[in-house]
């Protein structure tokens, strides 16, 4: 199924491969089971590479589609390296006044993709011969340094930024009932806040009461919707579909937002609308990721607590493990591949840690 945010995806990635050489296109139809998010990123990462091989003069050539397979064959180990110490050195725009140094997971993902590409480029048939593109890869050299933080730390990680005991709970009823005393009277956010009050509500409860990702909630459709079974079918990473349970709140709160979706927002009952909707020039379209992703820092900054949707997705996590005790259940609710992922939220090894020095100090 290809959601709103695939199509957007794959249409952009059509644009960036025209300025790209034939062979980052052979290598986009060759690896066709990764979505067209993963390609689109992996592309703007061949993009970033070949900029700055030629800003450098290590390659010459008149465009980046122009870059020749020679060009890469023949690069040196050295010249990778530093533009591996170019991606962790230089500072990316955070905001238009403040700017950071990336962090190690972008810069590995960066060398990941380049590493893809180069091992496609040594090891595929070059379309009918048998011999691959080419044989040198300078690549396989080059190595990824990845965080090193023990379960624990990471897991301490997630807890420091998440609702704990009741907060989810108190999270919500202070946005359904004391954040608009927070507006100013008679000012338009005041105003926009009455008019979205079901709809952002609807969204943060299914937050809460699933643990969907930001863009699985923002591709929801009408028909994705079973009342009766309390279900949603969502498209997960790698474009796996799954059905997944949701709270009987959450369901309510979707309810309640239906009932004046069509009146405020202009839509109508066709069960492949989205669900969330936003009026923009007078037309009915799907709220996008970005918008959700600022309409959930705006309410969790109004609570004292800011954080991102995957934030509240860790939140539903962990207040899964901590009342059903159940890593496989929270697995599969989560649409996680590996129980690596998941363990964080129940990190045994932390709690086992814990009790061994409480029975010491009771002795």
């Amino acid at each position: 199924m290809n959601t709103k945010q695939h199509e957007q995806h794959k249409q952009r990635l059509e644009l960036l491969l025209k300025e790209m050489p034939s062979y980052v296109v052979d290598y986009t139809h060759a690896n066709r089971n990764l979505s067209p998010t993963t390609l689109l990123n992996y592309v703007h990462d061949f993009k970033l590479f070949f900029e700055w091989l030629l800003s450098e003069g290590i390659i010459q050539a008149e465009q980046i589609k122009d870059i020749p397979l020679s060009a890469l064959e023949n690069l040196k180990k050295k010249e990778v390296e530093y533009f591996v110490d170019h991606l962790t050195e230089h500072k990316v725009n955070v905001t238009k006044n403040m700017t950071k140094t990336p962090e190690k997971a972008s810069v590995n993902r960066r060398i990941s993709a380049l590493k893809s590409l180069f091992n496609f480029l040594t090891t595929e048939p070059f379309h009918d011969n048998e011999e691959p593109y080419f044989h040198r890869n300078v690549m396989a050299g080059i190595k990824i340094h990845k965080n090193k933080a023990t379960l624990n730390a990471r897991a301490a990680a997630i807890s420091a930024k998440i609702l704990h005991n009741d907060d989810d709970v108190e999270f919500l009823r202070f946005v359904a009932e004391e954040y608009i005393h927070t507006l100013p009277e008679e000012s338009k956010k005041r105003a926009y806040f009455k008019r979205d009050k079901e709809r952002d509500l609807a969204i943060l409860s299914l937050f809460l009461g699933s643990g969907l990702r930001v863009n699985e909630l923002a591709n929801i459709r009408l028909k994705d919707i079973d009342w009766r079974a309390r279900t949603i079918a969502v498209t997960r990473k790698g474009n796996k579909q799954d059905i997944i349970p949701v709270s009987q709140e959450a369901i309510d709160d979707v309810v309640s937002y239906l009932k004046v979706r069509n009146e405020r927002y202009g839509g109508t009952d066709n069960e492949y609308e989205y669900l969330f909707l936003v009026k923009y020039n007078k037309e009915s379209i799907a709220l996008s990721v970005r918008s959700i992703q600022s309409l959930v820092k705006k309410y969790t900054s109004a609570f004292n607590k800011s954080m991102s949707p995957h934030k509240l997705r860790h939140t539903f996590a962990t207040k899964h493990y901590e009342t059903n005790k159940d890593p496989v259940a929270l697995m599969n609710q989560l649409g996680h591949t590996s129980s690596d992922t998941t363990i964080l939220y129940t990190n045994p090894q932390l709690k086992k840690a814990k009790e061994a020095i409480d029975r010491m100090s009771n002795r």
